[in-house]
């Protein structure tokens, strides 16, 4: 198998992620790919961190260790005790979407969500889907909000 048949889903953490997550997990159940989750802290989004010096390796630990505390939630209100076999997690840094559309170089679907933390809620779509639908190098799928339950 090579990394061109990888499913990879952008979550934030927010309430939101488990939706564009069980739908993930459908697709590469039923197409026997593994399931690439990825989320990205962008230090413009942390007015405190945007400020500090570079190489802070502190404050990147405490990030790091936020971000997979968050990731590792939306994947559990997702699955439960039925997590994709083939699921792994990464902490990127840096802006969510350059991140995602890089990572769709090599990949044969994304899935990111319609909106998360950001934005307004008059907008259709926020900036990183939006820009994941118009630059990404492998079909993308923007699922709409959900939140609550399955």
């Amino acid at each position: 198998m090579n990394a061109k048949e990888r499913i990879v889903v952008g979550i934030d953490g927010s309430e939101y992620s488990p939706a564009p997550l069980r739908l993930a997990g459908r697709y590469a159940a039923a197409l026997g790919a593994p399931l690439d989750v990825i989320t990205c802290v962008g230090f413009s989004d942390f007015y405190l961190a945007a400020h500090l010096p570079p190489g802070n390796p502190e404050m990147t630990t405490r990030l790091e260790e936020v971000a997979t505390r968050l990731v590792e939630q939306a994947i559990e209100t997702a699955f439960g005790q039925d997590r994709p076999p083939r699921l792994s997690t990464t902490v990127k840094f840096g802006s969510p979407a350059k991140i995602l559309v890089e990572e769709s170089k090599d990949a044969q679907l994304l899935i990111v969500g319609r909106r998360g933390h950001g934005g307004f809620l008059n907008q259709v779509m926020g900036s990183v889907s939006s820009a994941c639908a118009a630059h990404a190098f492998c079909p993308v799928l923007v699922v709409a909000q959900e939140s609550g339950g399955k």
